[in-house]
């Protein structure tokens, strides 16, 4: 008997080939996650579609590793299963929403007869209500589609996706068991999916434009300051033009590291209000106009809210809205403004005034011990990065240390400031990593971060190793939270760890000898060499380095806003 349901179909495909597809065609090529009994039939579809699967030690792992890939690729997927999965992913998700992330979060889901049903499943509250979970990432997603009815799932899944690029934030999508193999149309295949960001209304951008230019050719110190969000919505096209058409000097702050070519003899250095080196923050804040773009004000992106800034000499420029002093203009993004402004500014009019010189302060902090100290390590680190490197700093000293780095062309930086959830950077190392293999691109991958939070997710090494990545991972060994002891508790037991032998674990885990290489690392001098050893520079294998440095210190930038932290958590 014939099925006229799908009969109409010109091109009729399963569900779970035409959401794959879809991944695949705007760039995804590996999917995070971890099997369930509820998603291991649309498991079944990525190899035909071309992707690849990761299969993480946990969906936690998975979610921080997602975050990672997307970050690096543009966007990412991750596969859950109903309820225990999902949920168990729920932290790495609300990071990548309010880190402004891409992630596709795809949730296999019981059948919609179970549901139908109120039958009481396992991985439910016992309760027949599946509406629940998805209740609870509504506020972390831009888009919930639950792909209930055949005749709309195509145009459900289009609209997710994107959203999910647009808006650069995850999306839920819930996957019924008996709907994965139902037949959808799949002509809507011969057509991409529309990624173009949406135009500002000509008449009000331009306006905009005249007024931003109006107060840009006024000021006698202007300056460009780049933030998180301007890469984030993909305008560093913009920025880069507009810094080689006016001259004028750029700065970025810690959640902008990477946004810049450090190397650009206009770039300035990491604004972070108090927490900035002097120079910089009395050039910034002796500006009569900021040009700031994609700001995120967020505490440990300012240092403990130190700006001494005035929104009175600002114009901020966001992905939905531009502000020019204290009038707001909604509606009017970022991109077209920034294009126009460089197109129309008449140069002749334009005052400008070099910035500082930045550099990679090395001899300025060394002294005569062998002990490795924060002030030392992280400018010593940016003589050992190369070109296009990708660089991933963990919540704590890492984070705040990479303030005095300067990179080199090229280089990614990977961190999560704004969320902080300690051991997200060694998923999202697995995640980048992977990201640029399947880009085809020959980078290393280096990650820094903290034995205290490694701790949270070391398993993930072992996915590094089955998928035979070669991350280098410098593991900080100064025995426990340190972030948390200067914000409170110096001496508290509640900030200590338990010791581990730490590059002991790729054994463990099961690589393979010839794969990798160890190393411990105490001084300044075995650093040095480190960093000017050929094979260790190579990246050619797996490394995994334990960096000792003592429990007390920390960098400048951490110290100061951990100090604003604890005041604030005082305040009454």
């Amino acid at each position: 008997m014939a099925d006229y349901r799908t009969s109409s179909l010109k091109t009729p495909v399963d569900v779970a080939e035409y959401l794959f597809t879809r991944l695949h065609q705007i760039g995804v090529r590996s999917v995070h996650g971890v099997p369930g009994d509820y998603n291991l039939v649309a498991l079944d579809y990525l190899p035909g579609t071309g992707l690849k699967w990761v299969g993480n030690c946990n969906e936690l792992n998975a979610g921080y590793a997602a975050d990672g890939y997307a970050r690096v690729k543009g966007m990412s997927a991750i596969i859950t299963t109903f309820g225990v999965g999902e949920l168990s992913a729920v932290n790495a998700l609300a990071g990548a929403y309010s880190e402004r992330v891409p992630v596709v979060h795809i949730v296999g889901y019981p059948s919609t007869a179970s549901q139908r049903d109120g039958m009481m499943l396992h991985h439910t509250l016992g309760n027949g209500n599946y509406n629940i979970f998805a209740d609870m990432s509504r506020d972390i997603s831009v888009v919930v589609a639950k792909l209930n009815d055949p005749s709309t799932i195509a145009a459900q899944i289009d609209h997710a996706l994107q959203q999910c690029w647009v808006q650069s934030r995850p999306v839920y999508i819930a996957l019924p068991t008996d709907i994965v193999r139902k037949k959808i149309e799949g002509e809507r295949l011969k057509e991409p999916i529309d990624l173009h960001y949406p135009g500002n209304d000509p008449d009000k951008e331009d306006y905009v434009v005249d007024v931003v230019l109006k107060y840009l050719t006024a000021a006698k110190n202007p300056i460009i300051l780049v933030d998180a969000c301007a890469i984030r919505h993909r305008v560093l096209e913009e920025v880069h033009d507009l810094i080689e058409k006016t001259n004028l000097p750029v700065f970025v702050t810690p959640m902008g590291k990477g946004a810049v070519n450090e190397t650009h003899p206009n770039y300035g250095g990491v604004y972070a209000g108090d927490g900035s080196q002097p120079i910089v923050k009395e050039r910034v804040e002796a500006s009569d106009l900021i040009l700031s773009i994609g700001a995120i004000k967020s505490d440990f992106n300012t240092a403990g809210f130190s700006y001494h800034t005035s929104q009175l000499n600002s114009i901020d420029f966001h992905s939905t809205h531009t502000v020019v002093r204290y009038s707001e203009y909604p509606g009017v993004h970022m991109r077209g403004v920034l294009r126009k402004i460089i197109n129309k500014i008449d140069l002749s009019k334009l005052s400008t005034v070099s910035g500082p010189t930045v550099k990679n302060a090395i001899t300025e902090n060394e002294d005569s011990s062998p002990t490795i100290t924060q002030a030392w390590f992280w400018p010593m680190m940016g003589s050992y990065l190369k070109d296009n490197d990708i660089v991933i700093t963990e919540t704590g000293t890492a984070n705040f240390g990479i303030w005095e780095t300067k990179f080199p062309a090229g280089v990614t930086a990977l961190s999560q400031v704004l969320w902080g959830s300690i051991g997200y950077s060694v998923g999202a190392t697995q995640g980048a990593a992977l990201a640029a293999r399947d880009a085809g691109e020959n980078r290393r991958t280096i990650l820094f971060v903290g034995d205290g939070s490694f701790q949270l997710t070391a398993q993930e090494v072992s996915t590094m190793i089955r998928l035979g990545l070669k991350p280098t991972i410098f593991v900080i060994c100064n025995d426990g939270y340190t972030i948390e002891r200067f914000i409170h508790g110096m001496e508290a037991e509640y900030n200590d760890i338990q010791t581990w032998h730490y590059k002991d674990l790729v054994k463990v885990f099961g690589a393979k000898e010839g794969t990798y290489r160890t190393y411990q690392i105490k001084t300044k001098q075995e650093i040095t060499a480190l960093f000017k050893d050929a094979e260790f520079n190579s990246a050619d294998k797996l490394q995994f380095v334990e960096l000792y440095i003592p429990k007390e210190d920390a960098p400048r930038g951490l110290k100061l806003t951990a100090d604003a932290s604890a005041a604030r958590n005082d305040k009454v």
